[in-house]
């Protein structure tokens, strides 16, 4: 069911990386494929997908004929400007706020870099993907030091 949050599309209709609301978790498909009309009169379409935010592997049975949610999904880019002992990071928007809800990412990889960079005192500029209610940082941007 398409939300604010989603639109429908009719599930013969996606492709390769196209993203597609699998409970409640945004993924990225990564293998479509097709079975004939079978005995109940449906084709069905077999999707296998990764969670955008946890990487985790799902796979989903649907009939061709029935719609499915594509998530809206937003990357915003801000500039990073405390890390909290918590974890928590605080964020400069465009507007000159800040956004101090965002845990830093659970990604090892990600999770040095921005911790090293910030240690190093650099300009960071994070960006934050969001879909279906949910956040997290994704990519880091080194702008340079600090003046």
């Amino acid at each position: 069911m398409a939300t604010s949050l989603s639109r429908a599309v009719l599930a013969s209709g996606y492709s390769l990386f196209s993203c597609l609301v699998s409970g409640n978790l945004t993924c990225l498909v990564v293998e479509v494929s097709t079975a004939k009309t079978g005995k109940h009169g449906h084709a069905k379409c077999h999707f296998v997908a990764i969670d955008i935010f946890t990487g985790k592997k799902l796979e989903d049975i649907v009939p061709s004929s029935h719609n499915c949610d594509v998530p809206h999904v937003n990357r915003t880019d801000y500039q990073l400007i405390d890390i909290s002992e918590d974890g928590f990071v605080s964020l400069l928007t465009e507007n000159g706020s800040t956004k101090d809800d965002l845990k830093l990412p659970t990604d090892d990889n990600l999770l040095s870099q921005i911790k090293d960079g910030f240690a190093e005192g650099k300009d960071l500029v994070v960006t934050v993907m969001s879909a279906m209610g949910e956040e997290q940082i994704c990519a880091l941007k080194d702008i340079g030091p600090k003046n």
